[in-house]
């Protein structure tokens, strides 16, 4: 079997809007410590996450105290809303979950996240199998990739984890990267 433990960021810093560089909040670096606690028996092997900087963050403590690098995949990034802040973000998500190929002038739809973080997870499998895997990823990217295996989850699932933070999500996979087990973790 294979173990990947989805990591969603910690609370970030909301007054920077740079998605690249958004680093966590003071709670969000307390908060990582959960992470650190609940990965630390699961004898991981390998620690990925998307190139955002409140991503790897969330995960750095755990790879620093387990001595493992962290490996950045730009294709575990977070969705691309726009080139501008979107004030409405509920009606912007609630949109796009009813359509998957919707999306603003200069974003991405979730069928396009979804297919992107699929895609990575998929080569990630294929390098690393029966390993024990940390991804540091983020609640979009995260609830596509859940939706991909799971269809029941969709925007009141994703409604539900939106500020839910840290949150990890274990996928195992068989040989054959069939997945057939999701389970999740609310850490506080």
């Amino acid at each position: 079997m294979t173990r990947v433990y989805f990591v969603r960021h910690a609370e970030p810093n909301y007054n920077n809007h740079d998605d690249m560089l958004r680093e966590l909040s003071p709670k969000g670096m307390e908060d990582r410590k959960l992470v650190t606690a609940f990965l630390s028996d699961k004898n991981i092997d390998v620690v990925l996450s998307s190139p955002f900087k409140r991503a790897v963050d969330t995960v750095a403590d755990f790879a620093e105290k387990e001595d493992l690098p962290i490996e950045t995949i730009d294709d575990f990034r977070e969705r691309r809303v726009d080139s501008c802040w979107i004030e409405d973000f509920n009606a912007f998500a609630k949109k796009q979950w009813s359509d998957f190929d919707y999306k603003l002038s200069d974003g991405e739809c979730l069928g396009e996240v979804q297919s992107r973080n699929i895609t990575a997870l998929n080569t990630v499998l294929d390098k690393y199998p029966g390993k024990n895997i940390v991804i540091g990823s983020h609640g979009t990217a995260l609830s596509t990739i859940i939706n991909y295996y799971d269809s029941s989850f969709g925007y009141d699932d994703f409604e539900i984890i939106r500020f839910v933070m840290p949150w990890i999500v274990e996928f195992v996979f068989d040989n054959d990267k069939k997945c057939i087990e999701i389970n999740k973790y609310n850490l506080k």
